[in-house]
């Protein structure tokens, strides 16, 4: 199997596969309402909603950068608050997460492995480490979600 290949199947145990640590985005966010989403627990800290949009911009801003583009992340760093907080609208951020999953299955396919060591102009850092590290990033917030989650 191609390095590419193994890759591709991390990210997507991530969001709806059997990952090793036994917790997936899209398990956790199914029975998530709008309301759920929206509710701020704590004023420090993001709620799922603002979180999930966070995601959703990181993984297009990656996948920009390892489709060659030169990317400026914006100041507020994709963390921005919900204006409409509708079931609508949650459905919709729940959409564009999973177009974003599509999009990120799409490019594997056609990747190849010697792209890994292409260097992202943006960080510097190579194509592996910028893909490795949106996993990461997804992990990292995963983890967020869930305990936001039961703290609900």
């Amino acid at each position: 199997m191609s390095e590419s290949r193994r890759v591709s199947n991390l990210y997507q145990s991530i969001y709806n596969g059997n990952p090793w640590l036994e917790v997936t985005l899209a398990n956790t966010l199914k029975d998530v309402t709008a309301e759920q989403a929206y509710r701020k627990i704590n004023p420090n800290l993001n709620t799922i909603w603002e979180i999930v949009n966070h995601l959703i911009q990181w993984r297009r801003n990656i996948l920009r950068r390892v489709q060659g583009e030169t990317i400026v992340t914006p100041d507020h760093n994709y963390f921005v608050p919900v204006l409409d907080a509708s079931e609508a609208a949650w459905e919709q951020s729940l959409q564009s997460l999973a177009k974003s999953q599509e999009l990120w299955t799409v490019f594997f396919n056609d990747f190849n492995d010697a792209d890994f060591d292409k260097i992202d102009p943006n960080n510097n850092h190579n194509f592996y480490e910028d893909i490795h590290g949106i996993i990461q990033h997804d992990v990292y917030h995963l983890g967020q979600i869930v305990i936001l989650k039961k703290l609900l």
